[in-house]
């Protein structure tokens, strides 16, 4: 897909890989709507884009809620005629005290709302939108945490597992929708995720052994293999790991 004219809706775009994505559609000329429950760092992800010369919308959007997703497409479509490109990014860690076992049934409940049910019901709404401008592209945030065992946060690793199938039994979209579903899975990346894993501010202790031999990732090497799903007219259903080097 030629990404200059289209449309796109990056979720999670106040930060990290998020704003890093954002900024590369945008550079390429996409309008881009960056959607996250973090005001200050959506609308400071719209200054860094205008101020580059492109054209970008922020809008308040938690993607675990229905009625916030159905709501965020309606007003990208409104702003901008339409959408061609999803990046479903938004993600939580369970992070914080007490994690497993004893986290809580909210936490539990938060976690999987933002990073399944977010990305079902993101990838739905494409799907909707998409179908009036005769196809498009989605790309999912997974993680290597999708391909083995996480026993100090399972329940983040199963929720980008789920991320990982879903986005394999989306593959069939390509011929029935021309709407093209991919999933970029990476290692660990220098965002402020990293910290949350603890008390908000600082990385969990069990984290500490893999920071100290790992290379961290880039927003950018991520938003780089996003643009790449996009452009690819022939993937779908694909999952890519971006790896750390140690």
């Amino acid at each position: 897909m030629e990404i200059n004219g289209k449309v796109a809706i990056v979720t999670g775009g106040g930060s990290g890989i998020g704003r890093a994505t954002a900024l590369m559609l945008a550079g390429e000329g996409a309008k881009v709507v960056v959607a996250d429950v973090d005001d200050a760092g959506g609308a400071s992800t719209v200054v860094s884009i205008t101020a580059a010369g492109g054209s970008a919308t922020f809008i308040h959007a938690d993607v675990s809620d229905p009625a916030g997703v159905e709501g965020l497409f309606s007003a990208a479509e409104a702003l901008y005629g339409g959408i061609d490109i999803v990046h479903n990014n938004a993600g939580i860690m369970t992070g914080g005290s007490p994690n497993w076992p004893d986290a809580s049934n909210a936490k539990i409940a938060s976690v999987i709302g933002v990073n399944v049910a977010g990305v079902m019901m993101g990838t739905r709404e494409a799907v909707k939108y998409m179908r009036k401008r005769g196809g498009g592209a989605v790309v999912n945030t997974a993680s290597v945490a999708a391909l083995g065992p996480m026993p100090m946060d399972p329940i983040y690793a199963a929720t980008k597992a789920a991320v990982v199938l879903f986005t394999k039994s989306c593959a069939m979209l390509k011929d029935t929708e021309n709407v093209r579903v991919n999933a970029v899975l990476p290692g660990m990346v220098d965002t402020a995720i990293i910290a949350k894993t603890g008390d908000g501010t600082t990385p969990a202790q069990w984290l500490a052994p893999a920071l100290a031999v790992t290379k961290m990732l880039q927003p950018e090497d991520i938003a780089r293999q996003v643009l790449a799903f996009i452009r690819d007219d022939a993937a779908a259903g694909q999952d890519v790991v971006v790896a750390n080097q140690r």
